[in-house]
């Protein structure tokens, strides 16, 4: 069992404060927030993920994000792919076009891991 799941009160507590209170990140668990870490540390695909938070759970697709971020077609696709990487976005392809959308349990894992109480 999880020992950070069956912590007693005190450390529960203490969680509530720093989510990293129940104890250090497994190796595997530091992998994957590095790796969305990593990816969400260009400004580009900050604006990319919050454009396609912005439309909530309706997907919206790569030709959309070319007039808002006034970028070239193969930029805002080298950067929705390191999103889609990084387990932040799904990529759905519907004919010539990809469609996005955010991929809930990591941005809220990524919450739960950067709240500070």
């Amino acid at each position: 069992m999880d020992d950070r799941r069956n912590a007693g009160p005190a450390r529960q507590a203490a969680a509530e404060c720093c989510p990293l209170a129940l104890g250090p990140l497994a190796a595997a668990d530091a992998d994957r927030m590095a790796h969305r870490l990593k990816a969400l540390a260009d400004p580009t695909r900050l604006r990319i993920l919050s454009l396609i938070a912005a439309r909530g759970c309706e997907s919206v697709c790569a030709c959309e994000l070319l007039d808002a971020l006034d970028v070239t077609q193969p930029t805002v696709s080298h950067h929705l792919k390191k999103l889609v990487e990084a387990g932040l976005l799904q990529r759905e392809q519907r004919g010539k076009w990809a469609h996005y959308t955010v991929e809930r349990s990591a941005v809220a894992e990524l919450q739960a891991f950067l709240a500070l109480g």
